[in-house]
């Protein structure tokens, strides 16, 4: 049985990027770039005006003061004019191109114009106030490296460079099939024995969180029929996700039908808690995460063991996000020979993250999830952690820091 880091690494080592595809500009917010995109052109591609104020020559300046002859104006979008004479200025206005002649500008805040004449006051030096062509990038220079994250600004940097098509790692679709006689679809009515299908629900939510398209193939029933039939839809996907099903108990049939459809099974059963029971396959290339079915360990394995596998899928570099220290509050109990992540809730004092219960951590209480910060991992031979010990945390938010007068109070002594 492999630790939890183990299961992690075979995980890991088993999937690959998708490959690319090229979509609109606006599509690609959010995906990572799949190659080096290089600049086509200067950016800016003239040198042009910083400030509102007036074109000049330098070498006209050089003692104070210095009165020039207006002979133009330039507003932005304006065409080059001709040739600036010495002893002459032109009127220009912010990102106007410098007109030739020219190599600095004069705020209008710095000048006195004085009918057809402005009066500079201080020495101007070159190329001040000028943005200079190629100043912010060059024709031929990267401009977003490969993998790099389309947020706002890659996409002003992508637009101001002409990429109206960019090409980007393709979004991972994943299947998810959650299964049970006892599982009913939201909206149905539920009854003794009967449960609502929350699990598919909240996976797809967290495959859509990490940037993948979700596709809910529905509930296989108890039986090995219903188990290939909706097996064998969800593995057009790129991923399959089952949920329920990998105990070892006589209707637990994921793993006997996926082996039956030739899936070769790296790995069942994990040295932690919760999520013990899950296992991993691929077929024909396409990895399957055959996860618990209880609410919180179906949340846990995806958050730990899944997410980054889709990441890695879809070009992210960084796939697992460090663990940060935290300190518990409180006393913790558990069963040696496994990692436990108990789920907890994290302030933020002194510039430590400190840890309290959520709650019930039965992997039936779905609420703890809904409460939880963060997953704090108890090492594998512990049976005793005491308050005041320091833990990793694998944050799942945001954390707040707390407010000053429960700082007052002291939340951990």
């Amino acid at each position: 049985m492999p630790s939890f880091e183990e299961a992690r690494g075979i995980i890991l080592a088993h999937v690959k990027p998708l490959g690319e595809e090229t979509v609109p500009l606006m599509d690609a917010f959010g995906r990572l770039v799949s190659r080096d995109i290089i600049a086509p052109w200067d950016l800016p591609l003239y040198d042009n005006s910083a400030m509102d104020g007036f074109a000049v020559h330098a070498a006209d300046c050089t003692s104070a003061p210095t009165r020039l002859n207006i002979t133009g104006f330039l507003p932005a979008g304006g065409d080059v004019a001709a040739m600036v004479e010495p002893g002459c200025a032109v009127r220009i206005m912010t990102g106007a191109p410098i007109p030739p002649g020219c190599n600095a500008v004069v705020p209008i805040e710095e000048a006195e114009v004085d009918g057809d004449h402005v009066v500079i006051s201080h020495k101007v030096l070159p190329r001040q106030h000028v943005r200079v062509r190629g100043g912010d990038v060059g024709a031929g220079a990267p401009v977003l490296a490969e993998g790099t994250g389309i947020r706002p600004a890659e996409v002003g940097m992508l637009a101001a460079m002409g990429q109206a098509l960019v090409p980007v790692y393709r979004k991972a679709r994943i299947a998810i099939l959650s299964t049970g006689d006892e599982l009913i679809e939201l909206g149905e009515r539920p009854v003794s024995g009967k449960v609502i299908n929350s699990n598919a629900l909240s996976l797809a939510a967290a495959v859509r969180e990490a940037g993948a398209e979700p596709v809910l193939v529905g509930i296989a029933r108890d039986n090995v029929e219903s188990h290939r039939e909706k097996m064998l839809q969800a593995l057009c996907c790129d991923a399959l996700i089952t949920s329920a099903g990998v105990s070892a108990g006589d209707r637990d049939l994921v793993r006997e039908v996926a082996a039956g459809l030739g899936a070769e099974e790296l790995f069942w059963k994990i040295g932690m808690k919760p999520g013990g029971p899950t296992a991993f396959s691929t077929w024909q290339g396409k990895p399957i995460f055959s996860l618990p079915g209880n609410p919180v360990s179906t949340m846990v394995t995806f958050e730990l063991l899944v997410k980054p596998a889709l990441l890695k899928m879809m070009g992210h570099r960084k796939v697992v996000p460090p663990f940060v220290k935290g300190i518990l509050a409180e006393d913790a109990h558990k069963k040696p020979g496994k990692l436990h992540f108990i789920r907890v809730t994290v302030k933020k004092r002194h510039g430590r993250h400190v840890a309290y219960c959520a709650g019930e951590q039965h992997t039936a209480i779905l609420s703890t999830m809904t409460r939880c910060d963060a997953l704090a991992a108890l090492p594998c031979d512990a049976t005793f952690i005491p308050a005041g010990s320091e833990v990793d945390l694998a944050l799942l938010r945001e954390v707040d820091l707390v407010s000053e007068c429960e700082a007052a109070v002291g939340y951990l002594h």
